[in-house]
């Protein structure tokens, strides 16, 4: 049996730069729609005149080879234009995600020291500004001519530097190089064979790394970038119309969005609209049977896709229709000049045997930027590569080859979680919990039921609010919007805990480890109901807040209010909280954005008020009885 399944890559010889595919682009479709908006359609040969003149604004302003140029655009097409006239100026780019907490963008534009900015997001820097040049005419000067001597970027120059989600700590910046975006751009166009004819719907939050993977291949590609007027969360039924309207052909997703947007196809008899060829899903594990599923029943075709921010977004692709007795769904076989191996003790082993990923090749970033021992601790050299200098990244992911020789995943080698496709130390997490006075020690957990959002057990500093051993009731409503926001000033919003259990002390296994499994149980147990103020459950059965005793009143109230009874009861089966009442919480209870479009999907079919409402209208709507009563108040007609 040979050592690995999967063949070691035979890189593109000679030098390779995003640009060189650009420019084959713009002499092949010069008249071909590059970007597609809602305000206008930019042909090639437009968008090439249009980043030339943004290219020579920043060059004028210090950018150039080894600088970076800051974006922070609120709209989508300005950060694609930027990206682009970015790496025409020789420098490489940032991009600032304006969901992040102020306090971790500033942090960011500190570290990066990008020499200029722009954007006119509100989440953009001081002094950052939209260069001049909406529109520039056939033959006109723009200021800037792409350098191809000496003095101009070379492969091994930085493309961009796209943060981490900060899984061990601070956000880890990742430098990836002009030579492996390039390569990147050309084998992501090779396995998805994409033509001029494509469209690719431009979806993900602008920091992400998945970002790259929707504008650059399709750049290369002769297709079209289609992007939305925002970067606002699109829902499942916003998503299938907007896909139908811009005649998209390709769409990225995460893995539990996908799931998502499966469902909401499913619940409705239909498919998916009949010029989307491709939906390429990642971020997760995936189960078989979603995937078969959606197999049997869309036309649409998936492409399943494995990869990190460390080795240029994607190394592996799974196109192929998934056995009926697979266990797993395929991670995919390597894209061109990736090598993928599994080692054990460092040393690759067999196909079908179980070891570490690692990743090796032309597309491995440079490293973390200004963590020279983070680069070498998950860096490292390769004597199993090709050629001299060969480094490979150690994933911290566990997989094997199969008999096809494609990649199976099997878990982490640590702790670390995925969560709404982030990656995520506990820990992280678990410090900032216990920076509170009032948190002794705390855990966190996927929740059990989809794993998309996490919960919080926490041991209090006080021995006096311990509920009884052996139980994990919820935090009381104040105790927990203090822990909340205290997090949420620090850490990404899918990183803060929604669900918070007090326990008296955390459960340990023979070998001396937090038993998760037991405080899962615990929490079931528990059904919903939160700690009263001195730590004990306050005896609830009707799902009502802590000291209410009028039940009975409620539940006549809620009878007689129709829409209040329509709301709870959606609130109820969305949350899979059969006792939940009319003032509980949504996000007390499990909510998180998902969850949130499931809600408003199934409150538009019912409420013609809600045909206007966003999910971030539970924000400050959460309950149901605040949620009946607005759309009760409200003009159906209202946008």
């Amino acid at each position: 049996m040979s050592a690995q399944a999967a063949p070691a890559p035979v890189p593109v010889p000679g030098r390779v730069d995003f640009l060189d595919g650009w420019e084959r682009a713009v002499r092949v479709h010069g008249d071909a729609p590059a970007l597609v908006t809602p305000a206008r359609v930019l042909t090639y040969r437009a968008m090439d005149r249009l980043t030339d003149a943004w290219a020579g604004s920043f060059t004028r302003r210090g950018a150039g080879p080894g600088r970076i140029v800051g974006l922070a655009f609120g709209d989508p097409a300005g950060a694609v234009l930027g990206m682009v006239a970015a790496l025409k100026s020789g420098a490489g780019f940032t991009v600032l995600d304006e969901r992040l907490p102020r306090p971790a963008r500033d942090d960011l534009v500190r570290r990066v020291g990008a020499v200029v900015w722009a954007g006119d997001g509100k989440h953009a820097p001081d002094g950052a500004y939209v260069p001049d040049g909406a529109y520039v005419p056939d033959g006109a000067d723009t200021g800037w001519t792409r350098r191809a001597d000496a003095d101009g970027p070379d492969e091994h120059d930085v493309a961009y530097v796209l943060f981490t989600s900060g899984s061990t700590g601070r956000p880890k910046g990742t430098v990836v190089e002009r030579g492996s975006l390039g390569r990147f751009a050309a084998a992501v166009t090779e396995r998805l064979a994409l033509t001029s004819a494509d469209r690719w719907l431009q979806v993900a939050s602008l920091g992400f790394d998945v970002v790259i993977e929707e504008v650059f291949p399709a750049l290369v590609a002769g297709a079209a970038v289609v992007c939305r007027a925002d970067s606002e969360p699109l829902e499942p039924a916003e998503l299938h119309e907007l896909t139908g309207a811009t005649g998209a052909t390709l769409v990225e997703l995460s893995t539990q969005y996908w799931l998502e947007y499966a469902r909401w196809l499913d619940e409705r008899g239909l498919t998916t609209p009949p010029r989307l060829r491709t939906v390429v899903v990642g971020g997760e594990r995936m189960d078989p049977e979603p995937y078969r599923a959606w197999q049997r029943r869309q036309p649409a075709a998936l492409a399943h896709v494995y990869g990190l921010t460390e080795c240029t977004v994607s190394s592996t692709l799974y196109t192929g229709l998934l056995p009926a007795d697979a266990q797993e769904v395929p991670l995919g076989t390597p894209l061109r000049d990736v090598l993928v191996t599994v080692r054990r003790d460092g040393c690759p082993v067999p196909a079908g045997e179980s070891g570490e990923i690692h990743i090796g090749g032309p597309l491995v970033a440079r490293g973390f930027l200004d963590d020279e021992a983070a680069t070498r601790r998950r860096f490292t050299p390769d004597p199993y590569g090709a050629g001299p200098g060969a480094r490979t990244y150690v994933t911290g992911d566990l997989g094997r080859f199969d008999e096809t020789g494609n990649l199976v995943f099997l878990g982490r080698v640590d702790d670390q979680l995925k969560i709404r496709g982030h990656r995520l130390e506990p820990a992280l997490v678990e410090r900032a919990l216990c920076a509170s006075p009032d948190v002794d020690q705390a855990v966190v957990i996927p929740d059990p039921a989809t794993g998309t959002a996490l919960w919080a057990f926490t041991v209090p500093a006080d021995p006096e609010l311990s509920p009884p051993p052996g139980t994990a009731p919820r935090l009381p409503a104040a105790d927990r919007d203090a822990l909340v926001a205290r997090l949420a000033a620090h850490l990404p919003d899918w990183a803060v805990p929604r669900i918070l259990h007090r326990v008296a002390a955390l459960p340990k296994t023979p070998h001396g480890k937090v038993d998760k499994r037991t405080l899962a149980t615990w929490a079931g147990e528990a059904g919903g109901a939160p700690a009263g103020a001195d730590g004990r459950t306050d005896g609830r059965t009707d799902g009502q807040p802590g000291g209410r005793t009028d039940g009975h009143a409620v539940r006549a109230d809620a009878r007689r209010d129709e829409a209040l009874d329509g709301v709870l009861g959606m609130f109820r089966d969305v949350l899979g909280q059969p006792r939940l009442g009319p003032d509980d919480n949504f996000f007390d209870h499990g909510g998180q954005s998902l969850l949130a479009m499931r809600l408003l999907t199934r409150l538009r079919e019912r409420f013609p008020a809600a045909a206007g409402l966003r999910a971030s209208a539970l924000f400050s709507l959460p309950t149901p009885r605040l949620l009946s009563e607005a759309l009760s108040s409200r003009p159906a007609t209202e946008p």
